[in-house]
């Protein structure tokens, strides 16, 4: 079944999947390049959430001028964008509570000076 889209929605669908991978290759890239644990956390949760919601939103422009709605696209993305930040912290949770040593320098005054007795 051959069915040709209105040029507004492919230009639109073809944006909004530019700029998903985009966000996906920025996440690809900070996970590999990023010096800790701490610091890659970000790139998947927060680059490659975009960028599965851009590809998403894609999809459901698609669906949506072909007729059809796009109900498991919505609730992918829904699903995306609950789980991710909710995983992320409980892996920064884990990572704190096993001391996972980080690069990053606090804060002055944000870590509390140990006292000798």
């Amino acid at each position: 079944m051959s069915m040709t889209l209105h040029p507004v929605t492919e230009w639109l669908a073809a944006a909004l999947l530019l700029i998903g991978a985009f966000f996906l290759l920025v996440g690809a890239i900070g996970l590999v390049r990023l010096p800790d644990f701490f610091m890659r956390l970000h790139a998947p949760t927060k680059a490659s959430t975009l960028g599965v919601g851009g590809i998403l939103l894609a999809s459901m422009i698609v669906s949506a001028a072909q007729g059809r709605v796009g109900f498991a696209e919505l609730l992918i993305t829904l699903f995306v964008f609950v789980t991710a930040p909710v995983s992320a912290n409980l892996m920064a949770q884990a990572a704190l509570h096993l001391r996972v040593p980080t690069k990053a320098a606090a804060p002055e005054g944000a870590v509390p000076e140990r006292r000798s007795n």
